[in-house]
């Protein structure tokens, strides 16, 4: 994977998210319930620019790997890609309503996880080291005389 740059940044913002319908129903068993699910979440993810890495419809719940815009928070990407996903299946499939009277397709529980090729061992040895190679530089210093 590779680091996306901005003004002033770069870095990655890659997840694992996953989320079920409600009552986990299996409603994505059919091919055509499964391949519209994927569809739509491929437009919305296109629409807000989260690139999908990674996507699994699930008969019972959907997993996505998923980089979003470093603007962007997880709850706010959780709640475009499940509320317009929700809204756009039951415009599409109007049956769903039979099963979701309420007008609440998905759970209101979610998993994430952060993904990047680099794990928290890289990570922390990365810090300490950078850390000592710091204090090793300040130590050398010789303080200006004023």
């Amino acid at each position: 994977m590779k680091l996306i740059s901005g003004s002033h940044r770069i870095g990655q913002s890659v997840y694992h998210f996953e989320w079920c319908p409600k009552c986990r129903y299996h409603i994505f068993k059919k091919e055509e319930n499964k391949k519209l699910c994927e569809n739509i979440l491929e437009e919305i993810a296109q629409r807000h620019g989260i690139i999908l890495i990674e996507m699994a419809v699930m008969p019972d719940h959907v997993h996505l790997i998923t980089d979003i815009p470093p603007t962007m928070s997880i709850s706010q990407a959780f709640h475009l890609l499940k509320g317009a996903s929700s809204h756009e299946l039951f415009k599409q499939q109007p049956k769903f309503r039979l099963r979701y009277p309420r007008g609440h397709f998905w759970s209101p529980g979610k998993f994430y996880r952060t993904v990047g090729d680099a794990d928290v061992e890289t990570a922390i040895n990365y810090v300490r080291k950078h850390k000592v190679h710091q204090t090793t530089l300040t130590a050398f210093r010789q303080p200006s005389s004023s």
